[in-house]
């Protein structure tokens, strides 16, 4: 017998809801997204019963929520938006019978492990596929930086989420040295989100222009990586490369700190973005540079997977594994 639920991925700027069906083999089916801005919602109530009247005022007993920010206390909270859950009132509030809530990037590393070969483009090291028998590493940037990572043996797999998001920059070249003293005006410390981010192209840039003593006006990451992409403006385009660069070394660090040496996916809405782009730039590059351990770091596969909503589609996989 099948199973209907509401899947949920609520990152910092929108939240995403679709139907998902577990079939009786497992099998995952999604239906069509919405995307709601979490900014024109109060609370992730209100965006609920947004969601239940565009449905048509009815919607599946069962949810499965990805959360960028950590889950597991009494009160979750956002990383990166206001919002607020209590885990313990979720049956109440929404009306439902069952629940999953599952870390953001959790969720990806769900999906990560659901996915079939042909919804992931590869990015670097050698063109092979992922291990099934190994660590796999998975981060993207979006709003933030999202990290998990899975583990893979004899047909099954076990998923970890982390904050590794906020491990320490540390700057390789004298440009990133000053991208850091910039950060360091207003942080005291400075995460990788700091700099591999979507919204940190505007610290990238801002940087690279002061070097040059250019002159610029205040706008928003929207608008920058609009130009780096689509235009290819000189000082756009240059702070995207840096961007390149930057996640080439994090997810290098990330794949060292986790034993990811069966593969690194890069994920999230940014990263599906820079597809074209990461080939072409000197993140392959980056990932190796890790000195004495650049042999090993040649060995591991690269990949970015395709699939349309990940994070949607991993928390149906928490809920599955779960029912399970």
């Amino acid at each position: 017998m099948s199973t209907d639920l509401v899947t949920v991925d609520i990152g910092g700027t929108h939240a995403r809801f679709a139907i998902a069906t577990i079939g009786e083999d497992g099998a995952i089916t999604l239906g069509e997204p919405e995307t709601l801005h979490t900014d024109d919602h109060a609370s992730f109530q209100t965006a609920w019963e947004d969601f239940r009247k565009r449905m048509g005022g009815t919607l599946p007993p069962r949810i499965a929520m990805a959360i960028a920010g950590p889950v597991g206390d009494d009160v979750i909270r956002f990383t990166n938006n206001p919002w607020i859950i209590r885990p313990a009132l979720v049956r109440q509030k929404l009306g439902v019978d069952d629940y999953c809530i599952v870390n953001d990037f959790e969720a990806v590393a769900h999906a990560v492990a659901r996915a079939p070969e042909d919804q992931f483009l590869h990015l670097a090291g050698p063109d092979q596929p992922l291990t099934d028998d190994g660590t796999i590493s998975v981060m993207g940037p979006g709003t933030g930086l999202g990290v998990a990572h899975l583990w893979r043996s004899a047909g099954e797999y076990r998923v970890q989420a982390t904050e590794g998001g906020h491990i320490d920059f540390a700057p390789l070249d004298t440009i990133e040295d000053a991208i850091l003293a910039r950060l360091r005006k207003r942080h005291r410390r400075v995460s990788v989100e700091r700099v591999v981010s979507g919204p940190a192209i505007v610290d990238i840039y801002e940087t690279l222009a002061a070097m040059e003593n250019r002159k610029t006006r205040e706008e928003d990451d929207i608008a920058i990586w609009t130009r780096a992409l689509e235009d290819g403006e000189g000082l756009a385009a240059a702070a995207l490369d840096r961007f390149c660069l930057s996640l080439g070394s994090v997810a290098g660090d990330i794949a060292l700190a986790q034993g990811g040496f069966g593969g690194v996916v890069i994920a999230g809405g940014l990263g599906y973005r820079l597809r074209d782009h990461l080939p072409k730039s000197g993140f392959a590059q980056r990932f190796r540079a890790k000195g004495r351990f650049g042999e090993l770091m040649a060995t591991i596969p690269v990949k970015l997977i395709t699939h349309p909503q990940p994070g949607l589609f991993g928390a149906a996989a928490a809920f599955a594994r779960n029912l399970r």
